[in-house]
């Protein structure tokens, strides 16, 4: 008999450090825009007036008013002032011009079919997307995982970072350490994916759910 674990997140009660909606301003595009609007983003991170900046700085009010909207190209002595006084390396202040922003889109049934450790005849995994060396410092990878056929042998995965399934159809009974859920149509399980996990029994099928996995990108 599947049992829930005892963490079930409370939409009501959940606050969110990130918000989802929130926007920015466009991008720069040309290096005195790119290098006033980082110079602006770090001092707000500090919490300090453009006042606090020039006092810090030696700087003149209107001066930096102008390096923060773009309006005049700062020596390499001035960014050398700015970067000691915000406490950030020189090349911060170059983040933002030119820096490309990858995407990834897969066209129904066009995933790349991939061989995952303690796979079994019957297991189809496919990664719908992927990003390397993005700007997140995190890897995400994105699979639709059909199992269409029983297996004698249940695969059980260990790996770093957190897991988030979604079930799209079938029912299977999935196990994360020493707990199992019954999961269904409309199901989903969030968890750190360092415990021992996968599907312990096979209730319904075809069962297809999306998995998706996060951990540390290695710099």
């Amino acid at each position: 008999m599947a049992k829930s674990g005892k963490q079930t997140a409370n939409p009501e009660k959940v606050l969110l450090a990130q918000d989802p909606h929130a926007v920015r301003e466009p991008r720069a595009n040309n290096l005195e825009m790119a290098i006033g609007h980082e110079v602006r983003t770090y001092r707000k991170k500090l919490g300090i007036t453009v006042a606090d900046l020039a006092q810090a700085t030696g700087m003149s009010v209107g001066m930096l008013s102008k390096i923060e909207n773009g309006n005049i190209s700062p020596s390499l002595t001035t960014l050398q002032a700015l970067s000691k006084a915000l406490g950030v390396p020189l090349t911060a202040f170059f983040r933002g011009f030119e820096e490309p922003k990858s995407a990834s889109f897969v066209k129904a049934g066009e995933g790349v079919n991939i061989e995952r450790r303690g796979t079994r005849a019957g297991h189809h995994y496919s990664l719908l997307g992927h990003i390397e060396n993005n700007t997140s410092g995190v890897i995400v990878e994105p699979y639709l995982i059909t199992l269409n056929a029983s297996s004698d042998i249940f695969p059980t995965f260990q790996h770093e970072g957190m897991e988030f399934l979604y079930m799209l159809e079938g029912e299977v009974v999935y196990r994360h350490g020493d707990s199992l859920y019954h999961m269904e149509a409309g199901d989903s399980l969030f968890f750190d994916a360092d415990a021992p996990h996968g599907p312990e029994e096979l209730v319904k099928l075809p069962a297809r759910y999306l998995s998706i996995i996060s951990y540390p990108q290695q710099r």
